[in-house]
């Protein structure tokens, strides 16, 4: 079997495979004596199907089906082994090959290359990066709800903001009667720190266990059918049935009192012996805030490195008609017009593509088992860390991180966010930051 390639252009070539009845006629009779073992035909028993009826009934199909195995290995293997650096997949050209007669046949397929460039960083080339403050008030907001998870609740007299109501809830008539016949709910819990209303929610300012009110559920909740529905336990469509005032007996007054700041709860967040006073609790804190948003500046710093480094590298040169055709061939479904409306959002994809795996050749980035099972912890110790549990168990984050690896696309966002992590490490070695302070609320509106 004989594949040369010609250049056709600096991004497109043709490549051509000559295949000879030597080349595929030992395996193509191996697969008719196959064939002929399992073929039922009637009057013939099972297997003894003569030759000659099994080439002329299937001959022509078992000769295309070894052909195309054969194109399909050796044209792999010439790529791979020439190093072809293919766009895609080989497009076939149109050949006018009658498999009934010809005995040698020539295939043709277009071929789209990649544009060479070559893109060098060093510490003459600029970047932005941002690095986000990390404020005395998120310090306090992150130990607030460390404390708020060690928090108790007791059991108090009279009502003060943010406390829970416990009681009965009974639906009035127009007089100011308990209605007969309408919603009663024992045991019905409120909170109204979380009503709209600000006079409905002045009501309860200081009532007392046993103290009964008369309030407007409707009113104080603004008409939130989900949140009425919750406490008057009536189906979302029926609320609007309730608009009048409604009595409600306290019973039980909760109130939580956030945890203290005590050697246990350091242990706790941090792990045994981190911390052994509120000082350093919160330096500890501070730190752990810090790393996440580092993964955050990375982020956006491989956003504005894409942009600098296409900007340097300039418009690539892509052979446009085979690169729409074989974006038509992976979008068959979506048609010519998704393709011409998506086609240059396309290019630019694969020009940053192109770029960030000549930066992880130059910088001989590769990726080990290691490092996606070590990213796969990462990931999940930061998903448990924005709940606000940092010192999470190993055989815990082994367990989570275990699952995501079963996931095929779970590993290949892995990879790539080892990659990108890798270069963001090598490239911020290589280059001049321009280091810029940031809010985190100003870093998040560049991301709107």
């Amino acid at each position: 079997m004989n594949i040369s390639l010609q250049n056709v252009s600096n991004v497109s070539a043709v490549l051509t495979a000559q295949i000879e009845k030597a080349d595929y006629q030992e395996k193509v009779e191996k697969s008719l004596k196959t064939l002929r073992q399992r073929v039922n035909m009637p009057g013939f028993r099972k297997g003894m199907v003569p030759m000659g009826l099994i080439k002329k009934q299937y001959g022509v199909s078992v000769l295309l089906e070894e052909v195309d195995k054969l194109l399909q290995e050796k044209v792999g293997e010439y790529i791979r082994e020439n190093k072809v650096n293919m766009l895609g997949t080989p497009l076939p050209k149109e050949n006018n090959i009658d498999f009934s007669k010809d005995e040698n046949f020539e295939f043709s397929f277009d071929i789209a290359l990649a544009p060479e460039f070559s893109i060098e960083l060093s510490n003459n080339d600029a970047v932005d990066y941002y690095d986000i403050d990390v404020t005395d008030d998120m310090v306090d907001q992150q130990v607030k709800m460390y404390a708020q998870r060690n928090a108790k609740y007791d059991k108090v007299e009279e009502y003060q903001d943010k406390d829970m109501l416990k009681g009965l809830l009974a639906e009035l008539d127009e007089n100011g009667s308990t209605k007969e016949g309408g919603v009663q709910v024992e045991g019905a819990v409120m909170m109204p720190s979380y009503m709209k209303n600000d006079d409905q929610k002045a009501i309860f300012n200081g009532a007392k266990v046993n103290t009964v009110l008369v309030f407007n559920p409707s009113v104080a909740f603004d008409n939130n059918e989900a949140e009425l529905a919750s406490l008057l336990k009536v189906k979302k469509e029926d609320v609007a049935n309730y608009k009048g005032n409604f009595s409600f007996q306290i019973e039980e007054i909760t109130r939580m009192v956030p945890g203290e700041l005590n050697q246990e709860l350091f242990d706790q967040v941090l792990g045994e012996g981190k911390a052994s006073n509120e000082e350093e609790f919160r330096a500890q804190v501070k730190e752990s805030i810090a790393t996440q948003f580092v993964a955050d500046s990375d982020y956006k710093f491989l956003i504005d490195l894409r942009a600098y480094a296409m900007g340097k590298v300039g418009k690539l040169e892509f052979a446009d008609d085979l690169m729409k055709r074989i974006m038509l061939e992976n979008n068959k479904e979506k048609g010519e017009e998704y393709v011409n409306e998506n086609y240059d959002k396309s290019l630019e994809e694969l020009t940053w593509h192109l770029i960030k795996e000549k930066l992880v050749e130059a910088n001989g980035i590769k990726v080990e088992q290691a490092d996606i099972q070590n990213m796969a912890k990462e990931a999940t110790r930061a998903q448990f860390a924005q709940y606000g549990m940092i010192n999470v168990p190993d055989e815990l984050l082994d367990n989570y991180s275990k699952e995501m690896l079963k996931k095929r696309e779970s590993v290949e966002a892995l990879v790539n966010r080892v990659i990108e992590t890798k270069l963001a490490a090598a490239v911020k070695g290589q280059i001049t930051l321009n280091h810029k302070a940031i809010s985190v609320e100003d870093f998040n509106k560049m991301f709107q």
